[in-house]
């Protein structure tokens, strides 16, 4: 059979979609967006100026790309700050399947549309081909910030200026660009969020975030997140170097063991996000801090603080230095982070 002579050739012939717009309305493509079921969204030009690191990515992804849509999706706050890490990791977990949801629905309603778009992935799985080094497709916290969701506070985290940092983050690229009112915002917020309460920099373990504003990547990477990537390749290799049992259990506990075949069996667990528990900014969350800073810092960083638990360390580091002064009752392990 010609391919002119297919029935499914002959019936698009005869009746052609109609050509999808080359730009369409910002007011529309919200509505879509929180009918898909995101809290708040943004747009922006993969073009715009501080987005140049994702370029080149992004239209790797859809060679016609033109415009990011970011979105947010909220975090029940008590449960992030709650000291047992399974509460705070469940939801983690929720929220992360929550964005990923959001995306996938955003991006159908748009195909419905006759648009092309993608939606990576708003946590993992990502691209490991190049692991140690980049693996994810684009950066969230830099779109969502330039497409008007927020600012990154001192704990490197993105603050909602209503729902605080307690949101997980979502982006979809897509072919066409956006057409904003004259009335409509568009582009970063003007005030960043942050309070400079230096709440989050009490609170890390591993004192990740500097009272200046500077950050310990290395710090933050080897203990919270212990039990992803590079956390589980040293794990291997413990298991590789042990000579029989009873090595192996000197070098990992029991409790580690249980908790990285939880991670394995479920989802990898977080080991911190202490800076995320502790930040009281954004109007839905500031009200309490305000009535009762003390009794605030009581009830929700001090509980963190005073939790006995492991806390993963690379050997002569300054994160090690500040666990052992700040946290003595914390339990320092020397691990290799894999970087």
């Amino acid at each position: 059979m010609r391919l002119d002579d297919h029935p499914t050739v002959r019936q698009v012939r005869e009746n052609p979609p109609e050509r999808p717009a080359g730009a369409v309305s910002a007011e529309w493509l919200r509505e879509l967006a929180f009918r898909a079921g995101a809290d708040d969204v943004g747009f922006v030009p993969i073009d715009a100026p501080g987005l140049e690191v994702d370029l080149e990515h992004a239209r790797k992804a859809l060679p016609r790309a033109r415009t990011y849509v970011a979105f947010c999706v909220r975090m029940n706050r008590d449960n992030v700050r709650s000291p047992m890490r399974s509460v705070a990791n469940t939801e983690f977990h929720q929220a992360l399947d929550d964005a990923d949801s959001v995306g996938h629905r955003l991006a159908r309603l748009l195909q419905d549309a006759g648009h092309r778009v993608v939606h990576p992935a708003s946590a993992f799985p990502q691209e490991m081909d190049g692991f140690p080094g980049r693996g994810w497709v684009i950066s969230h916290k830099l779109v969502a910030q330039a497409a008007g969701l927020g600012r990154i506070g001192i704990h490197r985290n993105v603050i909602h200026p209503r729902f605080g940092n307690f949101i997980l983050l979502g982006t979809v690229v897509v072919d066409f660009a956006v057409d904003f009112a004259v009335d409509e915002p568009a582009g970063p917020i003007d005030f960043n969020p942050c309070l400079e309460c230096k709440l989050c920099v009490a609170a890390c373990p591993v004192g990740a975030i500097g009272k200046e504003g500077s950050f310990d990547f290395l710090a933050c990477y080897t203990h919270n997140y212990r039990e992803f990537m590079s956390g589980f390749t040293d794990w291997v290799e413990n298991i590789a170097d042990s000579a029989d049992r009873e090595d192996y259990r000197r070098r990992v506990s029991a409790a580690e063991s249980a908790s990285m075949w939880q991670s394995l069996a479920f989802k990898p667990n977080y080991k911190a996000a202490y800076c995320m528990a502790a930040c009281p900014a954004g109007s839905d969350v500031i009200g309490p801090f305000l009535a009762d800073r003390r009794g605030f810092v009581a009830d929700v960083v001090k509980p963190l603080q005073d939790k006995e638990e492991p806390v993963y360390v690379v050997p002569g580091s300054k994160a090690e230095s500040h666990v052992r002064k700040r946290f003595p009752h914390k339990d320092v392990r020397s691990v290799s982070n894999g970087l």
